[in-house]
């Protein structure tokens, strides 16, 4: 379970989603006043299978905390777990999605400071648990908020900007380099986008669906927009040093043949599912060219290395330096629309959800 698929591999912790799964239709003590609000998958599939019900508030382990949920990141492994195609990671109905919440402390465990009661925070939930009014996570996957950062600025970034910026270091990313980021519309590719910018890349191309799209990811760093399979810009390199990956699914070893010699892809999610069983055929048929491919999980990044570089991005994003992209903010009991604009793949940057 701790290691899944490139930046689904990121939510392996799961210790703050199981605390919520439960049977749907399972009989509970308590009154209307010790219970919230929660969105739980009662079928895998449509967006249709999910529901918002009432569950019994949570209740702190000694290294955990409670926070009372301001705003609820929707990602892409969220959409991922909801079709099903994780079943066999043991995700099974009742399960509630949602990896990242931001709002203030107001409960803690026995082994936790009591200081921390009232701090506005950002926290990592696990697997699941997150679009709840109220959610737990270990004192390890919570980070307080600088002055000047939204709650739903710090879901949009908390996880998707540390993805970006230990993925583009995995492929060995340096100034002066051409990337090619595959799915940059979603709130990791736009945010590796920016990255790559600011580190100095000479070319930045994009993969896009839309002419609007390409516009806004012009607007934040990007050189060139592509179609989704690659094409649709004469005036793009053919070929690139370093490809940052999102995607995965049937077309991406295609991309192999757009990588430079001694490129380097690198895979930090899989949201259009797995690729071929003999996708390193592409490898190796050009093996005198020397490319490379890698996966990337932030749970290969130690803890404090990555609770580092989140801080650094939020004072980033609370200055300016680093820009939050928002689609929409939607209230808790429209998560199914979330989704369905997720399936349609008609999201630009990170849907929000509040109580």
């Amino acid at each position: 379970m701790r290691q899944l698929l490139g930046h689904i591999s990121h939510f392996g912790q799961v210790d703050g989603g199981v605390r919520y799964v439960f049977e749907g239709n399972a009989k509970r003590n308590g009154t209307k006043e010790d219970m919230m609000r929660a969105v739980v998958i009662q079928s895998f599939g449509d967006p249709s299978g999910m529901a918002l019900i009432d569950v019994p508030d949570p209740t702190p382990a000694a290294d955990e905390v409670v926070i009372d949920s301001s705003a609820i990141g929707v990602g892409g492994v969220d959409a991922v777990i909801r079709r099903g195609t994780l079943g066999g990671y043991g995700f099974t109905e009742g399960h509630i999605p949602g990896s990242e919440v931001s709002g203030l402390v107001s409960a803690v465990g026995a082994d936790v400071d009591a200081s921390w009661i009232g701090r506005r925070v950002w926290a990592f939930t696990g697997t699941g648990g997150g679009y709840v009014e109220r959610a737990v996570a270990t004192i390890g996957n919570v980070v307080p908020l600088p002055d000047g950062l939204s709650p739903v600025d710090a879901v949009t970034l908390g996880s998707a900007a540390p993805v970006a910026h230990f993925g583009l270091a995995h492929a060995h990313f340096a100034a002066g380099e051409s990337v090619l980021i595959r799915g940059a519309a979603g709130s990791i590719g736009i945010a590796a986008v920016q990255l790559a910018a600011q580190g100095g890349a000479n070319v930045i191309a994009v993969t896009s669906s839309s002419a609007e799209r390409g516009r806004r990811l012009r607007e934040l760093g990007a050189t060139h927009v592509l179609d989704r399979a690659g094409d649709g810009d004469p005036a793009a390199s053919g070929s690139f040093d370093v490809i940052f990956d999102i995607v995965g699914g049937e077309q991406m070893p295609t991309f192999f043949d757009r990588l430079e010699p001694n490129g380097r892809m690198v895979t930090v999610g899989m949201v259009a599912g797995m690729p071929p069983a003999d996708f390193g055929m592409h490898l190796l048929r050009a093996f005198q060219k020397s490319r490379s491919f890698a996966t990337f999980s932030l749970d290969t990044v130690p803890v404090s290395l990555r609770d580092e570089v989140r801080v650094e991005q939020f004072a980033a994003a609370a200055d300016g330096r680093l820009r939050s992209v928002v689609h929409e903010v939607l209230p808790l009991d429209q998560a199914v629309e979330a989704h369905r604009q997720m399936d349609a793949g008609s999201v630009f940057g990170r849907i929000v959800l509040v109580p």
